[in-house]
């Protein structure tokens, strides 16, 4: 594997726990080649993000983004509904607006 490759997969390892700490009762499912989390398993399409490794960052994807309050405008995306944020690195993570992300998504 590429330097690349294990930097990204060990920021996405950083990421996905960065969500489960913010929001501890979340579950973890792998799907759609990444790891989608939610607090209703039970329901087909009850995540509220997902972390994704892509070949030069790594994607934290909020199922109703485009709901969410961003006052640091990191969300990228037009669609109607989903909004994500990207990666390149550690040092490209701003912790306290994610969270704020994070918890807003997973109230929805």
């Amino acid at each position: 594997m590429s330097d690349q490759t294990l930097l990204l997969m060990s920021l996405a390892e950083q990421l996905e726990d960065f969500i489960q700490t913010t929001v501890p009762s979340a579950e973890k499912v792998s799907k759609y080649g990444g790891v989608l989390f939610t607090l209703k398993p039970e329901q087909k399409e009850g995540q509220f993000c997902g972390v994704f490794i892509y070949k030069e960052h790594v994607q934290i994807s909020f199922s109703l983004g485009a709901e969410l309050d961003d006052p640091t405008g990191m969300l990228e995306g037009t669609g109607k509904r989903r909004r994500h944020v990207n990666f390149k690195d550690a040092t490209d993570v701003n912790y306290d607006a994610l969270e704020g992300l994070i918890n807003q998504a997973s109230l929805r």
